[in-house]
């Protein structure tokens, strides 16, 4: 029978976030996320606010592509507890599957930003951001992912067919817009917050960025903080070495790097363990936020719900 001891909270939550983080991300193609340094406490008015605001995000999803909200902003509450955040689904999904990658979002920025104050994690078809002031609706272009595939050879009616997509992809003001010309396909999507003055800006940005960081790449992806462009050349990512072979080994190493790191903490676990004063429970809160309690007990009960 093992004997678990008592540990602080940072080594515990570390070890079992980095064992199991892989876990949750590799069902779902994984853009990028970020999250504050600072840290709000457990059982805190924060945290009923942040676990209110994530729920809102996936019961909304089922309504609408898009939605912000502001929990504890008002007159009578504290500043400390306010939180302002919103989701986003690509605008060609269905509700359903808005749901859902919504769900799998929101589940994920718990593991990925533990009592972080502010996060935002990006998922292939849908986002989650949250913040401790006020964001909405104020314009930020600044570079939050990129991804170019190979430089190729173009000759100049190519690229004049890549500038002619990126052009009428800049040209929505609001939504999601698809466009194609010739072989080169792609598509655009701001945040519903932004203004169309503000979404023209930012895509705007977009397209700077994309010609000045991915050139005569076949494909590129650019992710502002409330804008992305893509484009791609027809079939680029119907090749299995284009498509996945890149981003299959990523998730791959990162997959294999969690579970070494998530043993080796294991061990580093165990090998300070000498007598606990009762049992350990660890448990999470539905939105993925790790938490342990110490039960005065003669039997060890191990509950991942």
């Amino acid at each position: 029978m093992f004997k678990i001891c008592k540990l602080s909270s940072t080594m515990l939550l570390l070890f079992i976030t980095v064992a199991f983080f892989p876990y949750f991300v590799k069902s779902r193609i994984f853009i990028y996320y970020g999250c504050s340094q600072e840290k709000f406490q457990p059982n805190t008015p924060y945290e009923t606010n942040l676990n209110s605001l994530l729920s809102l995000f996936v019961s909304s999803s089922s309504q609408a592509l898009y939605n912000s909200f502001a929990i504890g902003n008002d007159t009578n509450a504290s500043s400390e507890s306010a939180i302002y955040g919103l989701y986003q689904c690509r605008g060609d999904l269905r509700s359903p599957d808005c749901t859902k990658c919504i769900e799998g979002a929101v589940s994920q920025v718990g593991l990925a930003c533990p009592y972080s104050y502010s996060g935002s994690l990006q998922l292939d078809k849908c986002l989650v951001r949250f913040e401790h002031f006020d964001f909405l609706g104020k314009l930020d272009t600044d570079l939050r992912f990129k991804k170019c595939s190979k430089s190729v050879s173009h000759d100049a009616q190519s690229v004049r067919h890549r500038d002619d997509v990126l052009t009428e992809l800049g040209e929505t003001n609001q939504g999601f817009r698809v466009s194609s010309s010739s072989l080169i396909e792609g598509f655009s999507q701001c945040l519903g917050d932004l203004s169309p003055n503000d979404c023209t800006s930012c895509l705007g940005e977009a397209i700077v960025k994309l010609k000045s960081l991915c050139g005569s790449s076949e494909a590129g992806d650019v992710f502002l903080a409330q804008c992305y462009m893509r484009y791609w050349v027809s079939g680029y990512y119907d090749s299995p070495s284009e498509s996945s072979g890149g981003d299959d080994v990523g998730r791959t190493i990162a997959i294999i790097v969690g579970v070494v790191a998530g043993l080796t903490a294991f061990i580093v676990l165990i090998s300070f363990c000498r007598r606990s004063p009762g049992n350990l429970f660890i448990y999470t809160s539905p939105f993925g936020l790790l938490t342990y309690k110490w039960i005065k007990r003669t039997k060890i009960k191990l509950r991942l719900s």
